[in-house]
């Protein structure tokens, strides 16, 4: 029989990459003042994009999900969040017309502060500090003081979060998402980009079907859909003490929300059924992603999504395959078949990303961008064999133009990443690097096109 589930029951369970705070009450205090405040996200919205990921279950519509590997305080600006909006709208309208379905658009964004990491201590010459975990627990500094853990900056983390999605809010249904100013930020990527003939026909085609839709009197002044959008937030939950202190009960249902986010998902290094991560998670009603990488069981992943739905309920659970492109045609396939045999609801997107990180003979980690394009067609020819459907993409991607991953149509190489190397955790996608999967990837989805009735039937 399972335990009766409470907002702090995980503190009962085994955790891991938890950080060990110097102050015990001061953390109790900022739990608390943390709880006071209001929810960052509202139920309804979380209900809204569960419903919409059980669609994608459907095979009715797909996924893009993307954003900073890690937030960073010092980057919060609003430049830097209207850049990463944009471009994930620009990779969206490119994946909607690819696909003919509707693009759920998720956001790694307004709480991805913190970071699960393989060691404990960092050291750099004759010194150790604590690692660094990400700007909510402590900071990127090489120093004691930097690196010790500190609950004021959950604070920090509360407000820029909130900060953050007031203004997502607001670009969403303020205009700026019209599809028509979208799509001539395209044709301006399409133009610059070395392969502009290869992106320049289907940027034609979209163009074509804009100038038919408003020739049928359908135009961003009669039509909500096409000036406005759907934008949801996520992050990993991995700093349960802060999401403990927002989750909250929606009043109309009754039901138990993590409001720091509406879409929240477990870690490679965090799913142990027995964990404290999983016990949080198991509670709260949103929609929620479970990494899915090299070392996990098809018993093992099955217990894991029973004891996160045990009703199987539509929407409830997106499996997010971090396999690496030289390991994902040997391990999914057995992990989809297992699924898929016993009947279990969820969806299944791609992270191309945390599988292929590679250091440099200088020691600075990087990503390939051939790499991460090959994961994403081997994902998608997995799910062909298997008879399942390829639910989206989950990438580490920018608004800027960082040189932080090699390859893509301008060719950086590794002389490059000096020039704007700017992360702190992992290597992302710039913007132009973006777009260019998002043209690559929607190439492979309008040529895989599966009409949704034959996935429905499955």
């Amino acid at each position: 029989m399972t335990n009766p589930w409470t907002p702090a029951s995980w503190r009962n369970k085994p955790i891991r990459q938890v950080p060990s705070y110097p102050d015990p009450a001061k953390l109790s205090a900022m739990e608390a003042k943390i709880a006071s405040y209001p929810p960052l996200v509202f139920a309804g919205e979380a209900r809204r994009l569960k419903a919409q990921l059980a669609a994608v279950q459907e095979g009715k519509a797909i996924i893009l999900q993307g954003g900073d590997c890690a937030e960073s305080f010092a980057d919060f600006n609003a430049n830097n969040i209207r850049d990463t909006f944009r471009v994930l709208l620009q990779m969206a309208v490119v994946l909607t017309f690819g696909a003919s379905l509707p693009v759920v658009k998720l956001g790694r964004m307004a709480g991805q502060y913190a970071k699960p990491r393989s060691s404990e201590t960092e050291t750099v010459g004759d010194d150790s500090f604590l690692t660094y975990r990400g700007d909510i627990i402590n900071g990127p500094e090489f120093s004691s003081e930097s690196r010790t853990p500190d609950p004021q900056r959950m604070e920090m983390g509360y407000f820029q979060s909130a900060g953050t999605l007031n203004l997502l809010r607001a670009f969403a249904s303020g205009g700026y998402a019209d599809l028509h100013e979208v799509h001539r930020w395209n044709l301006g990527f399409v133009e610059r980009s070395p392969l502009a003939a290869r992106y320049r026909e289907l940027s034609s085609r979209i163009d074509e079907t804009l100038r038919f839709m408003t020739a049928c009197g359908m135009t961003s002044d009669n039509t909500r859909e096409m000036r406005e959008t759907d934008f949801y937030v996520s992050h990993e939950a991995l700093l349960l003490p802060y999401e403990q202190a927002l989750t909250r009960v929606d009043s109309t249902s009754g039901d138990t929300y993590a409001c720091s986010s509406h879409f929240l998902w477990i870690g490679d290094r965090t799913r142990q059924p027995e964990g404290a991560h999983v016990e949080f998670l198991r509670g709260v009603r949103n929609p929620i992603g479970i990494k899915v990488g090299p070392s996990s069981d098809p018993d093992d992943l099955l217990r894991l999504i029973d004891t996160l739905n045990p009703n199987d309920e539509p929407g409830r659970i997106t499996l997010i395959a971090r396999m690496g492109a030289d390991k994902v045609e040997k391990l999914l396939p057995p992990l989809l078949r297992h699924v898929r045999r016993e009947g279990r609801r969820v969806a299944w997107i791609c992270d191309p990303m945390h599988g292929n990180t590679i250091s440099t003979a200088a020691k600075v980690k990087t990503r390939n961008f051939d790499s991460i394009l090959t994961e994403v067609r081997r994902f998608f020819d997995c799910h062909a064999g298997e008879g399942t459907y390829a639910g989206g993409v989950h990438v580490e991607m920018t608004g800027r133009q960082v040189t932080e991953c090699v390859g893509g149509a301008h060719k950086l190489t590794e002389a490059d990443l000096g020039e704007s190397y700017e992360t702190f955790c992992d290597p992302r996608l710039n913007a132009e690097q973006s777009l260019e999967l998002a043209f690559l990837v929607a190439e492979e989805l309008k040529a895989r096109r599966v009409p949704p009735s034959a996935v429905a039937a499955q």
